[in-house]
């Protein structure tokens, strides 16, 4: 069922819009000027706006603008009784899906939803498109802590349960979070990432909640923050034993009540975002350091899943070297180069201080430097000098 908002300041038109657009099956929701409009707009995800032009306070066109920035992708159909072609052309160079003269032809108006609500869907559909496209690397490995990890992502991925994944940098977090968001029923929607160690203190609450118009002395402009943009699918926080406890207090009450406060705003927003944080640390002893807040811990860690180190789980390393053999070679535009079975041993005993991700480049500059296959010297000399 579509939900629609209906912006007009004449009662009786949004009272006899509304009943036929319920009896053609859609959910509305009503707004009687542009201001209370956006405020719902902001709050709400609608698949189609239909919007009066002459309104009080804050009218169609500056509704239309603001919208925009707000969420580009819901059609807004612009409805007036005064109106003209200059003003249809204006709305529709500002971004109007369509333009409705007043009293409105039924008959258009349907048309013209069914019209807009199938682009949406188009939108939607590209988007799935393009996510299967761009498919998630696999988890290499067949070692009892991969299995395991496996395992609880497919009992864990269906629900809405939060989850914390806990493993060394390079060992491979980012891939979990992206496969319980790739197996999860929101997978149609974003999973967005934001990196918690790479943002300073002083403008993470702006990149995770976003920000009004002056807020600050740059907030040049109102900016979504990332769990608006997440809203409907699934928020990775990276590195979250980095996040300032200021930013954690808001996290919490995010999670708590679903909903957040821009930066520099009153009006809370409803959210619907599946959390998964990530981290390198021990947030117990951060707790016990007062770096880390223990009831943001605990409404985190619904779910615990540990990475192991590359070191931790070296019967897997063949399956990735083969793994990355491929798919370096498939980027280089390259035939699979072979390695011999010696290179390998030697590559298992190998320190992996950097996982995951060191194995990978080490792979990549073996390919590079080394001549038709991978051997012993080649491992020698470009990656165990001196072993």
């Amino acid at each position: 069922m579509a939900n629609i908002l209906i912006i007009d300041d004449e009662k009786a038109i949004r009272k006899t819009l509304t009943e036929i657009l319920t009896y053609e099956g859609y959910k509305i929701d009503e707004a009687g000027d542009g201001e209370e409009g956006l405020k719902r707009f902001a709050e709400k995800a609608y698949d189609v706006v239909l919007c009066d032009i002459k309104m009080p306070k804050v009218d169609g066109i500056e509704f239309l603008e603001k919208a925009r920035e707000i969420n580009n992708e819901v059609p807004i159909i612009m409805i007036s009784g005064h109106g003209n072609i200059d003003t249809a052309v204006d709305a529709v160079k500002k971004g109007a899906f369509d333009y409705i003269s007043k009293p409105p032809d039924l008959n258009r108006l349907l048309i013209t939803l069914r019209n807009a609500l199938e682009k949406q869907s188009l939108v939607i559909e590209t988007k799935v498109l393009k996510r299967k496209v761009s498919k998630v690397q696999e988890i290499v490995g067949q070692s009892s802590p991969i299995q395991k990890i496996k395992d609880t992502i497919e009992k864990v991925a269906p629900t809405d349960a939060r989850v914390l994944i806990t493993g060394e940098n390079g060992s491979g977090k980012e891939l979990v979070a992206r496969w319980i968001h790739e197996k999860s029923n929101r997978n149609a929607n974003p999973i967005v990432e934001v990196n918690c160690a790479a943002i300073p203190s002083e403008l993470i609450e702006s990149e995770l909640f976003g920000h009004e118009k002056g807020s600050f002395t740059s907030a040049i402009k109102q900016r979504i923050g990332k769990f608006e943009t997440a809203n409907g699918g699934t928020l990775f926080l990276d590195e979250i034993g980095d996040m300032s406890l200021a930013a954690q207090a808001k996290v919490l009450r995010a999670l708590q009540e679903g909903k957040i406060t821009r930066v520099g705003a009153e009006k809370d927003i409803n959210v619907d975002v599946r959390v998964i944080a990530a981290t390198n640390k021990d947030l117990l002893k951060e707790v016990e350091l007062k770096n880390f807040r223990l009831d943001l811990y605990h409404r985190l860690g619904v779910i615990i899943i540990h990475v192991p180190s590359l070191n931790d789980r070296r019967e897997d390393i063949p399956l990735l070297i083969d793994h990355f053999l491929h798919i370096v070679a498939t980027e280089y535009g390259q035939p699979k180069k072979e390695i011999e079975k010696k290179a390998i041993e030697y590559l298992k005993n190998y320190n992996w201080t950097g996982n995951i991700r060191e194995l990978r480049n080490v792979i990549e500059r073996l390919i590079i430097l080394s001549g038709k296959g991978i051997t012993v010297d080649d491992v020698n000399m470009y990656v165990l000098p001196g072993i």
